[in-house]
C-alpha cells in the first residue's frame, strides 16, 4: 500500500491532518466567563491560539468545543512538502 506521508515523521503531532478538537464542560457563572475560561484552558494546555467552535451556556456552566489548528487552511502541509535529503 502506498503511503502519503514521510517515513521519518516520528511524532503523532506531525501526522495530524489539520486540527485537534477538545470537547468539555466548564462550570461557570455565565457565557462570558465560560469563554474566558476556555481561552485560559488553551493557554494552560500550551496550545497557543485556539478557536471556540461551539459554546452553549445552560445555567450551570458551558459546553464547549475548542479547536487548535495544527495546519490552517492554505498552510503548506509538512506531510506534502518534500524535504531535501543530502
Amino acid at each position: 500500500m502506498e503511503h502519503y506521508y514521510e517515513e521519518d515523521m516520528t511524532t503523532a503531532m506531525e501526522r495530524v491532518m489539520d486540527a485537534i478538537d477538545i470537547e468539555t464542560y466548564l462550570v461557570c457563572n455565565d457565557a462570558n466567563e465560560g469563554k474566558k475560561l476556555a481561552l485560559q484552558l488553551g493557554q494552560e494546555m500550551n496550545l497557543g491560539e485556539i478557536d471556540i467552535m461551539y459554546q452553549e451556556f445552560d445555567g450551570y456552566g458551558v459546553r464547549l468545543r475548542l479547536r487548535k489548528y495544527i495546519y490552517k487552511p492554505g498552510t503548506m502541509y509538512k506531510y506534502l512538502t518534500p524535504e531535501e535529503k543530502a
